[in-house]
């Protein structure tokens, strides 16, 4: 396995259904579970304040099997509200492969994890997409949420960068979360583009929701 020195070899994850986190973005989380406040209270003593979200397998026993792919992120922000939990944001630090869990005496779950592979994720330049058409992927879009009647911040969609727009959409969109990790695994920004336009795509064939995202 390769070393890298400034990633941790074992993490705490935190297993949530349909949750995805991707490099360079940010995702906002509600902890009031015991055994995650526990998490984030040990997550904060560490340099890298570092936590995994891997979305749980769900084939597994008792339906606890993690996949193999989940994305570290980086406790941010944070606030406690009067009742002790916590509203937190992680900044998505990089993708890792899960190697093992890690037994102890913790309530939370560990993993050594493996960071080989996802070099790209820790660059501080957002990746591009040569192959990126806005006003295609604009187009698609607007069909979407007005068949779906889904509702989002133009102005801003139409602002973001490439790389912003495609993981904002991929992490807020109301896909299944095979789908999420799907988007997850997909190795460049191009493949993850395809790969959304594709979802939106079967969506509109398949039939919309009455979600919306805020």
């Amino acid at each position: 396995m390769a070393n890298f020195p400034d990633l941790p070899a074992t993490i705490p994850v935190f297993p949530l259904t349909g949750a995805l986190l991707l490099p360079r973005a940010q995702l906002p989380l509600h902890i009031f579970e015991p055994r995650y406040l526990a998490m984030l209270e040990d997550a904060l003593k560490t340099p890298e304040r570092l936590i995994g979200m891997v979305q749980p397998g769900g084939a597994g026993r008792d339906g606890q099997r993690l996949h193999s792919i989940g994305c570290a992120g980086r406790v941010t922000a944070f606030s406690e509200t009067d009742d002790g939990r916590y509203m937190i944001t992680l900044s998505g630090r990089s993708r890792f492969r899960v190697r093992q869990e890690v037994e102890g005496f913790t309530p939370y779950r560990r993993c050594e994890v493996d960071w080989a592979g996802f070099e790209a994720d820790r660059g501080k330049a957002a990746e591009t997409d040569p192959g990126f058409d806005r006003d295609a992927l604009f187009a698609l879009l607007n069909r979407y949420f007005t068949e779906t009647g889904l509702s989002t911040d133009w102005d801003s969609l139409k602002e973001a960068d490439p790389e912003l727009l495609i993981n904002s959409l991929s992490m807020l969109l109301p896909l299944d979360p095979e789908d999420k990790q799907a988007l997850l695994e997909a190795p460049c920004l191009s493949t993850r583009r395809e790969t959304l336009v594709t979802l939106i795509e079967y969506a509109l064939r398949a039939g919309g929701s009455d979600e919306m995202i805020q």
